[in-house]
């Protein structure tokens, strides 16, 4: 069990992992920008290290500035929370080589599920049900408007390493497919970097729903139930219900299974989320995912 531990995060995030290690009686680092020195996570936690300005580049992103505090602090581990720098393959590497426990994913799951097309190809190899679509890594216009022939319409094209909705089109038929991927690639290379994308048969009425799971270095899986995210709006969560309307047991235990072949399959570790897009059944319950 650790002694001391950093929070690589700010606001509810933070509170509620300062709260989580009081109870456990381990002592804890807050870290805080220009804008944040009077935050309550700074308050919540036993100690305070100023990291930089006040936009998140110039201090929550500078993941150099977080290991220095944790060094000095000499907390054994960094808790990342979400956002930020949770899902960066750099920083978790980073705090193994300098000695801290990354409490998450090891950097190997970070990467494995880091891009959609490779991770979409992993997860068909371990038996997770996806999507009809085209993961592949030729990225030929030609080859990608005949996958969305061959799919059929209305498709969704994805930018491979986006989120968040950007460099996402649905395409409802095969003429407008080229001009809606060129305007797809064009917001990937700006937003993310890199252009690559992937076409899926669009679920024109789909349901979000997430399983929890939890992964240990000892092997061990465990799903801990759902919520349905299916409100949106931009494509990002407004509200989670739980227990998703409509799940039976019998879905309720396949998800879950599959959720944990996901995890199994890049050998995850802490806690994780694996999203499933569910097509709604005439009856408004959940159908196929």
């Amino acid at each position: 069990m650790f002694t001391k531990i950093l929070i690589a995060n700010r606001g509810e995030i933070a509170c509620r992992v300062a709260a989580t290690a009081r109870r456990l009686a381990i002592k804890t680092v807050a870290v805080y920008s220009d804008a944040d020195a009077g935050a309550k996570h700074v308050a919540a936690c036993d100690e305070a290290i100023h990291i930089g300005g006040s936009a998140p580049k110039d201090s929550y992103l500078r993941w150099e500035k977080i290991i220095a505090a944790a060094k000095a602090t000499g907390a054994q581990a960094i808790h990342p929370g979400y956002g930020f720098l949770s899902e960066n393959e750099e920083f978790a590497q980073a705090c193994a080589d300098a000695g801290l426990v990354f409490i998450g994913p090891p950097p190997s799951a970070i990467k494995d599920m880091g891009l959609k097309a490779e991770s979409k190809q992993l997860m068909e190899k371990a038996g997770v049900p996806l999507v009809p679509g085209y993961h592949g890594a030729n990225q030929d216009p030609a080859l990608l408007q005949a996958e969305a022939d061959r799919i059929g319409y209305p498709v969704l094209i994805k930018a491979s390493a986006g989120g968040g909705g950007k460099g996402m089109r649905a395409v409802d038929k095969s003429e407008d497919f080229a001009a809606a991927l060129a305007s797809c690639k064009r917001e990937a290379i700006n937003s993310f970097g890199d252009d690559a994308v992937l076409i899926e048969k669009y679920v024109q009425r789909p349901r979000h729903i997430e399983i929890q799971v939890f992964g240990d270095t000892q092997g061990n899986y465990v799903y801990l139930f759902e919520r349905d995210c299916s409100v949106q709006r931009r494509h990002q969560k407004v509200l989670e219900e739980a227990p998703a309307p409509g799940m039976t047991p019998e879905m309720r235990a396949q998800m879950g299974l599959a959720a944990v072949a996901a995890a199994r399959a890049v050998n995850y570790v802490g806690a994780g989320t694996v999203e499933f897009i569910v097509e709604q059944r005439d009856d408004d319950g959940a159908g196929r995912r």
